[in-house]
């Protein structure tokens, strides 16, 4: 039985607004999974169809968990914009024209782990970009974004292979 990708998505967007709400321990530290959410939509739909799925869950944890409307909004819609062009450049671009998803067994965890690196940075440098708004000091950016970094991988490389099993036997 095939597992559907917009039921795991959704209960993953469940589980980010949680992690939102409950798991905010400290300033320094953005644990997000919404960035690899939306790297892993499948690669049969476009990126109008990525841009709509990343406005939409960055306007629901907006407004259901961070409480500052926009701020994920306008972190995820880049990541949605390049979300091909990462895929291309990591994965090679026949990807795409196979109609394929990448999957951690069938092209291994370095380049899976560099595609979520990519668009976790991307969207962390935005976000606390955003959120900080020129106000907070460069070292406190600094010591956020790779915090963030390290510790939404962990919790990305699950999510990618939750949401892109391989399903070859």
């Amino acid at each position: 039985m095939k597992k559907s990708f917009a039921l795991a998505y959704a209960l993953l967007l469940i589980g980010q607004l949680l992690i939102c709400n409950y798991f905010h321990f400290t300033p320094y530290l953005v644990l997000t999974m919404l960035p690899t959410m939306v790297l892993c939509i499948p690669s049969k739909h476009d990126t109008s169809v990525a841009l709509v799925v990343a406005f939409v869950s960055g306007l629901l944890v907006d407004f259901l968990a961070e409480g500052v409307i926009g701020l994920n909004v306008t972190a995820l819609v880049p990541v949605a914009f390049c979300r091909k062009w990462i895929i291309e450049k990591v994965f090679g671009e026949d990807l795409f024209s196979r109609g394929d998803d990448f999957s951690i067994k069938r092209y291994g965890l370095g380049k899976v782990a560099m595609a979520i690196i990519l668009a976790t940075s991307l969207y962390l440098i935005i976000y606390i970009a955003a959120d900080g708004a020129g106000i907070r000091p460069f070292w406190f950016n600094t010591l956020r974004f790779f915090g963030s970094l390290v510790i939404s991988f962990v919790l990305s490389i699950c999510v990618a292979d939750l949401l892109n099993p391989d399903d070859r036997k």
